[in-house]
C-alpha cells in the first residue's frame, strides 16, 4: 500500500472557496462524467440537500457534484452556485431544454465562529467550482474546514481549532481517497496510537479534559447543551460499485470516525459520509469499505494536524508544540 495524491483520480476535480474574515467556506467535488454515489448519515442533526438521490430506489444512477460547506442550513444556498456553474458547462441530467446538474450538499455548523451572518452563498459555491479548475484544494483552515472546531462540550470557550484534511492510498490497481471536514462535538485521537491530539480543554487551557467524562457528568441535567457540530466526508475510489454497494461502503467508512472521534454520532452531530465510484476497476465491497475507514481516520488526523490557530482558538499544531 502506498500513499498517493487526491489529484491522482480520474473524473474528479476538487475546489475550495472561503471567506477567511467570516470564518466559513465550502469545498466542491465535481464529477464531469457523472459518478455513482452513496450516503450514510449517523449524526442526529444533518443539514443536507438532494440526499434522496442517493437512495438505491431513486431513478438517477449518477450525480455530478457534492458540496461540503459551513453555514449550517443557511449554507445550503451555496449549491445553487454549483448548479449554475455545471449548467454553464453543459453538465447534468438532460431534460431536453437544458441539463439539470444533480448536486448533493451537506453542511456543518460554524455560525459561532467568525461572522455569524456571513455564510456560504451562491457566489461562493460558484467560486469553488472555478477554483476546482486550478485544483486549489489544501488541508487545514480552508473550504468547508475554515470555521471548523472540535471539543465543544463546554461551549466555544474551551474548544480547539480544526480544519479539513485528505488522504489517499493505492493497492495494486485500486485507489481509495477521502476528504474530511472535522467539526466534531467530541475529542480527536490519533488512530495509530490512541493519543488525544485535540478537543475539550481544561479550565486553565493547559491540558485536555475528557469529553466523554463531561457528557456523563451532565446526564442528570438533560439539557441540550451540545449544538454546533458535524463531521463531513467524501470517500472516493476508482473501483466500480452501484449505489447500494456505495451506501454500504459509506457506512463502513463511519468506522473511521469511531476510531478517531469520541464521542461520535451524537444527536448534536450531523456526521455524514458520501462514497463515490469514479472508475471501473473490479473490487470487493467489504475490502474497499474496510480500507476506506482507515483512509478516513488518517484524513481526520491530517485535518487536525494541518489546522492553524485562528479566530481565538488554538490548534493542535500549537498546543502540542
Amino acid at each position: 500500500m502506498k500513499e498517493i495524491s487526491i489529484k491522482d483520480f480520474d473524473n474528479l476535480k476538487i475546489g475550495s472557496a472561503e471567506n477567511r474574515e467570516a470564518a466559513t467556506g465550502c469545498t466542491v467535488f465535481i464529477f464531469e462524467k457523472g459518478a455513482a454515489a452513496g450516503l450514510d448519515v449517523r449524526g442526529g442533526g444533518p443539514a443536507s440537500i438532494e440526499s434522496e438521490l442517493l437512495k438505491p430506489m431513486a431513478a438517477a444512477q449518477e450525480i455530478n457534484a457534492i458540496l461540503l460547506s459551513g453555514g449550517s442550513a443557511f449554507g445550503l444556498e451555496a449549491s445553487s452556485g454549483v448548479r449554475k456553474y455545471l449548467e454553464e458547462k453543459g453538465i447534468g441530467f438532460d431534460v431536453g431544454v437544458t441539463k439539470v446538474p444533480l448536486v448533493c450538499q451537506s453542511c456543518l455548523f460554524d455560525l459561532t465562529v467568525g461572522d455569524t451572518f456571513t455564510r456560504p452563498n451562491r457566489e461562493m459555491g460558484y467560486e469553488a467550482c472555478v477554483n476546482s479548475e486550478k485544483g486549489n484544494y489544501r488541508d487545514g483552515n480552508y473550504g468547508a474546514g475554515t470555521g471548523a472546531t472540535v471539543g465543544k462540550f463546554k461551549g466555544m470557550d474551551f474548544c480547539m481549532k480544526s480544519g479539513i484534511g485528505s488522504y489517499a492510498v493505492q493497492i495494486g490497481d485500486i485507489k481509495v481517497g477521502a476528504v474530511v471536514a472535522v467539526n466534531a462535538l467530541g475529542d480527536i485521537y490519533d488512530w495509530k496510537n490512541g493519543q488525544k491530539i485535540a478537543g475539550l480543554l481544561s479550565e486553565d487551557k493547559k491540558s485536555f479534559s475528557d469529553s466523554e467524562e463531561e457528557l456523563f457528568k451532565l446526564m442528570e441535567s438533560m439539557d441540550n447543551k451540545f449544538t454546533g457540530n458535524t463531521t463531513l466526508a467524501v470517500v472516493f475510489t476508482n473501483a466500480k460499485f452501484n449505489k447500494t454497494q456505495l451506501c454500504k461502503i459509506a457506512g463502513m467508512s463511519q468506522n473511521g470516525y469511531a476510531r478517531s472521534i469520541r464521542p461520535v454520532h451524537t444527536s448534536a452531530d450531523g456526521d455524514s459520509i458520501y462514497a463515490v465510484s469514479l472508475g471501473d476497476v473490479p473490487a470487493d465491497c467489504d475490502m474497499i469499505g474496510t480500507l476506506a475507514s482507515r483512509v478516513v481516520s488518517e484524513a481526520i488526523l491530517r485535518a487536525v494536524e494541518n489546522a492553524d490557530s485562528e479566530y481565538g482558538y488554538i490548534s493542535a499544531k500549537e498546543f502540542n508544540r
